[in-house]
This record gives C-alpha cells, structure tokens and sequence, in this order.
C-alpha cells in the first residue's frame, strides 16, 4: 500500500514514520506527479495558511480535490479539508477554536469506529468542527464541540494522532486505503 503524506509544510515526518510502522510504502508529495499511483492521502497539521499558499504555489488544488482515494486530514488539514478551502468536506472549521499555543491540551476521546479504551489526544492549537452536513458523520466531540468526522473516503481530526504511540487512527485510515472499509 503506499500512502502519500502532504509534505508542503506541517507534521508529514512524524505521519510518515507511524504510517511506516504500521507496513505502509509512504511517499512525501510536494507537488502534482507525486500524487500518481497512491492508495491514500493525509493532509497533516502545520499552519493552515502556509499550507494553503504552498497548495497554491505548486497548483495542486484541483489535483487534491481529483483525488479519489481516502482522505486524512489531522488539525490544520481538516481546516484545509472544508468548505472555505478545497471545499473537498461539507464542513465549516473555526481555526485555533480551543484558544492559543498554551491552552494547548490533551485529552481521551470515544471515536466512534475506533475499538477498545479511549484515543488519546494532543490538541495545539486546535480548530473544531463549526458547522457540517447532513452527509457527515462525527465521531467524537471535545465539550460539545465536534472534533472528528468522516464524509465518504473523508476522515478529518482536529488533534495530532501522529504524536502519540496509539496507532489506530491511522490504522481506521489505512483499512479505508485498502478498501477493508467503508
């Protein structure tokens, strides 16, 4: 399986190295021809805003939203996920929602589709999820705030599951790249 890990600005090396633990080929897309040939896609935290103006300056906005696998967007990419930007989410993110670089936090969270005890969560600087669809289903929330969903081959978090030792976020993600989910 090879899964491509948008590496423009943000936390790719550390998805990189738990996608590698878990059997995963991962290759660093940068620009459009690194997007051929991958089972699946993750989008992963950084600066939304550095991350958008990179997306643009190597004009891959409409090779991401051609894109037919599945989708991980961690933090800043769920932002980069919704409707404001490539639009690829019927979600609407409000940035740094749980406050600035200190009210940074972490937490246990029930994720519907994720077995055993509670997903352990390092939010920084985190967005959630405003608004969103009918076609969206959440799978967790934060004080009533929604802070994981999945739309389709679309899954999108608002914490950072790659700073963790707990794999099985990115274990759901994978099982969706070789289609042993929905």
């Amino acid at each position: 399986m090879l899964v491509g890990v948008l590496a423009l600005q943000g936390g790719f090396a550390a998805h990189g190295r738990m996608l590698r633990a878990l059997g995963a080929d991962v290759r660093e897309v940068r620009v459009g021809a690194d997007l051929d040939g991958l089972d699946g896609l993750v989008i992963p935290g950084g600066e939304s805003t550095t991350m958008s103006l990179g997306i643009e300056r190597e004009r891959l906005a409409e090779l991401l939203r051609a894109f037919a696998g599945p989708i991980l967007g961690t933090c800043a990419g769920l932002i980069v996920l919704d409707r404001a930007h490539l639009g690829l989410m019927d979600i609407e993110a409000r940035r740094n929602a749980f406050g600035r670089q200190v009210r940074s936090f972490e937490a246990d969270l029930e994720v519907a589709g994720i077995d055993g005890p509670p997903l352990r969560a390092v939010f920084i600087r985190a967005p959630w999820i405003a608004s969103h669809g009918d076609g969206v289903e959440i799978l967790a929330s934060v004080d009533g705030h929604a802070v994981a969903a999945r739309q389709g081959r679309l899954l999108a978090v608002a914490f950072h599951p790659e700073l963790g030792t707990d794999a099985r976020l990115h274990e759901l993600f994978l099982a969706s790249c070789d289609g042993t989910t929905d």
